[in-house]
């Protein structure tokens, strides 16, 4: 299987809702068309940023393919993972069918299944559908956390190709750089981690802060891959303040907020997630008005 190398600025969707909480596929496009006009270098939907776990199989199936039918080539990563490992292969079978170019598949949440486990649930995916596979792991959602040694382990697996890093630690990141080799692709998970993760050898960064800045995060990541730093560090510095305000709610409350000040979706959320509080919204809308981010 060819070694897929996935780099640069990934943007992890938001799925717009209508006031009624179905889909709004308008909305959608506008989004991936705000993406493709800014060069954003590929896409993830259906994550947690993209509220999976509230949407229905069929609903699943359907974003994931409108975002491939609109990427106008770029890469699509289709969220695919569950807790379910039946359920994931099943996903991970329709991201093969309908062309999807690899899957984000996450840790097991819930469960807390052990190493073993962990390995057992993503070699079934793997053996199940001839698709590269990015695992995510991102124990603030899921509790357990795969080791360095885990995914080296499963990195042994030839679709399995690359990881989402949303660990926190750079040590971590290091390590598993270090036991995986330049053919296994590493992402910073978090936008504040991106230049000091691409540093150390990753190759780019799944992005919720690209969903309002697009051009910025495609920009920084070229910056450091070309190795100009100090130019780097600056647009780092700036936009630290939007990546901190992004979370100051569970994501993606706060970016669905902010795309609605943009004029882009509406601020709708399926329970159990709900629109920010107001005071933690007006902090988020100081920072874009200090930015300079207004409406489309």
């Amino acid at each position: 299987m060819e070694v897929i190398m996935f780099s640069g600025s990934i943007v992890a969707l938001p799925t717009p809702f209508k006031e009624d909480f179905t889909l709004d596929y308008d909305a959608y496009g506008r989004l991936i068309n705000f993406q493709l006009r800014n060069g954003t270098d590929g896409f993830v939907p259906c994550g947690c940023t993209g509220e999976a776990a509230t949407l229905s199989h069929e609903e699943q199936k359907a974003c994931i393919r409108f975002v491939i039918e609109r990427a106008e080539g770029k890469p699509v990563i289709a969220g695919a993972g569950s807790n379910n490992t039946r359920e994931a292969i099943m996903l991970t079978k329709y991201a093969k069918e309908v062309s999807a170019d690899a899957v984000l598949s996450i840790t097991p949440y819930y469960n807390k299944p052990t190493a073993v486990g962990q390995i057992a649930h993503f070699t079934a995916i793997a053996k199940a559908a001839d698709i590269p596979i990015m695992l995510y792991d991102v124990p603030g959602r899921t509790v357990t956390s795969l080791l360095p040694e885990t995914i080296a382990e499963l990195a042994k697996l030839d679709n399995i190709v690359a990881l989402k890093d949303a660990s926190g630690s750079l040590d971590h990141a290091a390590e598993v750089i270090q036991r995986c080799g330049w053919k296994f692709s590493v992402l910073s998970g978090d936008d504040s981690l991106t230049l000091p993760m691409m540093a150390i050898g990753a190759r780019g960064v799944v992005s919720v802060a690209a969903n309002i800045v697009p051009e910025k995060l495609v920009k920084l990541c070229n910056l450091i891959e070309a190795e100009k730093l100090a130019e780097a560090r600056g647009i780092h510095c700036g936009l630290m303040p939007l990546f901190k305000a992004l979370f100051l709610e569970t994501n993606p409350m706060p970016v669905k907020a902010a795309l609605a000040r943009l004029g882009l979706i509406k601020n709708v959320l399926r329970l159990p997630l709900v629109p920010m509080l107001p005071d933690k919204e007006k902090l988020l809308f100081a920072v874009m008005d200090e930015l300079g981010i207004k409406a489309i």
